[in-house]
């Protein structure tokens, strides 16, 4: 009857250690997930900001030259600021739903990876 009770006892000690170790490995593969995509979203967080300030910076040079060419300066940025009106309609029509799979499933396949 004690071998019996002491071999439930280190079978009942394994399954305990058993359980710990499979719930450690799952907190380890989410938090290695969770830092995969955070780290891939700051990297183009910083990227889209510098391409950003980029495009910031050549648009009040185009508004300005444009403005000189036709005669007042607010004419470049009216010009400017219609040409983006333009782009961004035409992009939510035509692109939205593209983007938002794409955006969807690069964000799956970083979680799944």
């Amino acid at each position: 009857m004690n071998d019996n009770t002491n071999i439930f006892e280190t079978l009942l000690e394994s399954a305990v250690d058993y359980s710990k170790t499979g719930y450690e490995l799952v907190k380890l593969k989410a938090l290695d997930k969770t830092t995969n995509v955070l780290s891939s979203l700051i990297s183009h967080y910083a990227t889209l900001i510098l391409f950003a300030s980029f495009i910031l910076f050549i648009s009040v040079g185009l508004a300005y030259w444009l403005g000189e060419i036709l005669g007042k300066i607010y004419f470049g940025f009216f010009v400017v600021g219609l040409f983006y009106a333009v782009t961004g309609t035409v992009l939510h029509f035509v692109l939205h739903t593209r983007l938002k799979r794409a955006i969807g499933d690069y964000l799956i396949r970083k979680v799944l990876k």
